[in-house]
């Protein structure tokens, strides 16, 4: 369906997102789509809705914060896609949209009958995205999965915790953050092919794959030595010093990453014959001897507390910072914040995107609606009369 594009907007101006993913991976993808400008229409279950928004405490007046926290640049129409007349109302999104995005397990969308084969029929320049934990045709494919499985099954797990401790999960959900962000990129670059052919596509997005795409060094590490890869805690498996360390009055971050850097911090340290010392002079002797040189700059970094030693370092140009708690970090990044109005929870702020266009005006954000906010407003325009809405709404399909 072809929009007017208004000049100098966000880059997804006039694309429509059907939005049929609850929890995080799909819900992230689109909200990014939605910072973007595209226009997205998530749909709910009558009467139930995501299940992220009973998933908390804290709540905000009757909202999850989970559920605030990834569902902005929306809207919601309530319906009951496996009714017969809430099935003819898909048909007609599917239709109208761009794009559509689903993350349930392989197999559900076919029984609903709108898998992608069924889809590309009733729209043949749709893209239409597929999250699941395992992909649409692996052998895990029917299994049910979530962040923490995946966190496990990847690897990622086993890189993360204390080397004396259990595997453990890193503090935000990563694996389905990263299929979102995957899926954000895929459905961006499927776009613009179409722009170029005129045909629409299936994009399968795994969260198994994409975790495994993260792992980067660590997983070439593992597929060209028999080198040990497992958790190292704070250490990084290939550099030092590249670490957490104890100031006197709490912990900070250094990162030496060149022979540069390395001398100007053992300068910076009052130690300068340090960066000579043969054991610690080139970055993998410091590697291989990472205990001997934890020893000595443990009690040099504790004897300082952290605003004076991050005086000294940016002094000599050597990276650092201090590890603060989250709502640390949000009051001093107070720019990255925008406050939405909710329509039932008043002000609610929240972390922005990330990215700034230049020559695009900076579309104020709507704030994750309330369930059911605009099935009527998006029914009217599919050309339902308000006493058809009456009706459907009174049978339960919306």
């Amino acid at each position: 369906m072809k929009r007017n594009r208004p000049a100098s907007t966000l880059p997804l101006a006039g694309v429509r997102v059907l939005d049929l993913s609850r929890i995080l991976a799909g819900p992230f993808c689109t909200m990014r789509l939605g910072d973007m400008g595209a226009e997205v229409i998530k749909i709910e279950q009558p009467g139930t809705g995501d299940e992220t928004r009973r998933w908390g405490p804290p709540f905000i007046k009757g909202e999850s914060a989970y559920y605030l926290s990834i569902n902005r640049n929306k809207k919601s129409v309530t319906l009951d896609v496996a009714s017969r007349e809430g099935r003819a109302i898909l048909r007609k999104l599917i239709a109208s949209s761009d794009v559509l995005v689903e993350n349930f397990r392989a197999g559900v969308m076919k029984n609903l009958g709108f898998d992608y084969a069924r889809a590309r029929r009733i729209n043949p320049r749709l893209i239409y995205c597929s999250i699941s934990g395992y992909g649409q045709h692996s052998r895990k494919s029917h299994r049910p999965s979530y962040d923490l499985i995946i966190q496990g099954e990847s690897g990622l797990m086993d890189l993360t915790g204390d080397p004396q401790g259990p595997p453990t999960k890193t503090g935000i959900s990563i694996c389905d953050i990263n299929a979102g962000m995957t899926a954000v990129a895929a459905i961006a670059l499927a776009l613009f092919r179409r722009h170029e052919t005129g045909k629409g596509g299936h994009i399968d997005i795994s969260l198994l794959d994409a975790t495994l795409s993260l792992l980067a060094f660590q997983s070439q590490i593992a597929l060209s030595s028999t080198l040990p890869v497992s958790r190292m805690g704070n250490h990084h498996p290939t550099l030092a010093p590249y670490q957490a360390f104890h100031a006197k009055d709490g912990y900070l971050n250094i990162a030496v990453v060149s022979e540069s850097v390395w001398r100007s911090f053992c300068r910076a340290l009052g130690r300068p014959a340090l960066a000579a010392d043969p054991r610690f002079k080139e970055n993998r002797e410091r590697v291989l001897n990472r205990r001997a040189l934890d020893r000595i700059l443990e009690p040099l970094i504790r004897s300082r507390s952290r605003s004076a030693w991050e005086l000294i370092f940016a002094r000599a140009d050597v990276p650092v910072g201090r590890i603060r708690t989250v709502r640390e970090a949000l009051r001093a990044e107070r720019h990255a914040l925008s406050v939405l109005r909710h329509p039932l929870c008043g002000p609610v702020p929240s972390v922005m995107f990330p990215a700034v266009f230049a020559g695009a005006q900076r579309l104020p954000a709507s704030a994750p609606p309330a369930m059911g906010q605009h099935t009527d407003g998006v029914l009217r325009e599919l050309g339902y009369s308000i006493p058809e809405i009456r009706g459907l709404k009174a049978r339960k399909v919306l």
